[in-house]
């Protein structure tokens, strides 16, 4: 079941959206608000697995709570909803650590996958969006968003930490108590997240970022 939290101004617009979600299998809302303030306070108390957030809303922006939540709630994926079909609100979202940007005027359908691709650890983008310049554009803002590489959780960078080091899955798994498969899908995601697709890729990208030093 996904965790889900809302944060829209607009209430018709909010509750409808509540109405839907909670009518399919797998996604469950645990919380709204209408301003970013209390968003940020809520998510912070609620730890939810995903947080939609319009952009315009009063007190801070939803991209500014998903930049915030990096320290106050680093295991809730971000995925941005709104109005604005601007390439420019994408990259500043995902340079603000959201993992997912998607426009109002997309279907419902849509959104619902939206959910489970960040609730996954991966990047959605609405395909009216999604051109090859955009893409290159938000690999360069998320890979130079703040050089401390919080684009990751906290697991994700333990684990990477210990990829680094040179453990092996089942040697992760032993020492973090999970499971092997967790542990390969934390790793899958983390590539996902940073397009590095080898080890020593990641292990370069650790020393880089001071995850891990010489």
């Amino acid at each position: 079941m996904i965790s889900t939290f809302l944060a829209d101004d607009h209430q018709l617009f909010r509750q409808g959206l509540r109405t839907l979600l909670e009518s399919t299998e797998d996604i469950k809302v645990v919380g709204e608000a209408s301003d970013g303030q209390q968003s940020l306070a809520l998510i912070e108390e609620l730890q939810p697995d995903v947080a939609v957030l319009d952009i315009a809303m009063p007190g801070l922006t939803g991209i500014e709570v998903a930049k915030r939540l990096t320290r106050v709630a680093p295991d809730t994926r971000t995925l941005i909803l709104t109005m604005h079909a601007d390439c420019f609100f994408a990259v500043e979202a995902l340079k603000a650590s959201a993992l997912g940007f998607m426009l109002k005027e997309e279907s419902f359908d849509m959104l619902i996958g939206a959910i489970r691709t960040v609730a996954a650890g991966e990047m959605f983008v609405s395909p009216t969006l999604e051109t090859p310049v955009l893409r290159e554009f938000i690999n360069m803002a998320r890979h130079s968003s703040d050089g401390s590489g919080n684009i990751l959780t906290e697991r994700e960078r333990e684990i990477l930490q210990l990829v680094a080091e040179g453990m092996t899955n089942q040697e992760i798994a032993s020492k973090l108590c999970i499971s092997t498969s967790t542990v390969d899908t934390h790793r899958k995601n983390i590539m996902a997240k940073l397009d590095i697709h080898s080890v020593a890729g990641l292990v370069k990208y650790a020393i880089r970022h001071k995850i891990v030093t010489l």
